[in-house]
């Protein structure tokens, strides 16, 4: 699927993402919940190692974490399947993510901080405005915000999904260098890896962009369908000059290597012009 895109092209990428002084991290609820859908601490744990990866390199990193839904459905005996009920998990599990983050990035000395919004909130002027300003702050004073999306009044994200539009709105607002999506899938493959033994990964996209959509679309299924978001997403950034990586959550130091510029994941290369300066 790469073989049509320039192979020093993906290697300028690399080191375009090698290079990333800003990096925007977005970590879906798969990578951070188990098989029952509850808050997995050892994943977040694993996750928090490997953003201190970056902060240790001297790199700004904005995190965007979903997962507040599946951290409230282990804490609440309660019937679950109606979205009022997703709402209203949301707010319980919420500030039991955000304590498991303020503990876990403790161990490297850190400090975090929540943000709550929604995609209107980045769509208005000055709100977004408010928004920009506050992580400007936060990173100026070497701590991590933590954003995610408010689902107690986000009803349609709910409903779709991940974090992944929002966290490629982040990127492109807040002028980052890097968009890193983090998911239990390590890339993009040709087919649906969970149950089709023949897929295989994608390893660059960029000129090959409408191919990759159309095999997005044909694999998706309702447990597959996260990667179209993903897809469009990372693509989002790429309109706007920035590299993106799809990669597996699981994998070792994922965040270490990509800033070694490894091949790592799914790389997802600028549009025509990003290379100018």
């Amino acid at each position: 699927m790469s073989d049509a895109i320039d192979p020093e092209e993906i290697e300028r990428t690399r080191e375009l993402a090698a290079d990333a002084e800003r990096v925007v991290v977005k970590a879906g609820t798969n990578s951070l919940t188990d098989a029952e859908s509850n808050l997995d601490d050892a994943k977040l744990d694993k996750l928090v190692d490997d953003v201190a990866d970056l902060l240790d390199h001297g790199k700004e990193v904005l995190l965007v974490s979903s997962a507040a839904i599946g951290a409230g459905r282990g804490r609440v005996d309660a019937e679950t399947d109606t979205v009022e009920a997703s709402q209203a998990l949301s707010t319980v599990g919420q500030s039991h993510l955000m304590r498991r983050y303020t503990e876990s990035f403790e161990r490297y000395d850190r400090k975090v901080a929540q943000i709550l919004v929604t995609q209107a909130d980045l769509d208005d002027p000055e709100r977004f405005t408010n928004f920009h300003n506050t992580v400007e702050t936060l990173l100026d004073w070497g701590i991590v915000p933590i954003v995610n999306e408010n689902d107690a009044v986000a009803i349609a994200e709910i409903q779709i999904g991940d974090n992944d539009m929002l966290s490629s709105s982040i990127a492109v607002g807040i002028e980052a260098d890097l968009l890193v999506t983090l998911t239990d899938v390590d890339g993009v493959y040709t087919g649906n890896p969970k149950d089709d033994p023949d897929a295989t990964k994608i390893e660059a996209v960029g000129s090959n962009y409408g191919a990759v959509q159309e095999i997005v679309a044909q694999s998706t299924t309702e447990e597959f369908g996260g990667i179209t978001t993903k897809v469009e997403g990372a693509r989002t950034a790429n309109e706007h000059g920035i590299p993106a990586v799809i990669a597996g959550s699981a994998e070792p130091d994922v965040l270490a290597r990509i800033a070694a510029g490894e091949s790592v994941g799914t790389i997802f290369l600028p549009v025509n012009g990003a290379y100018d300066d």
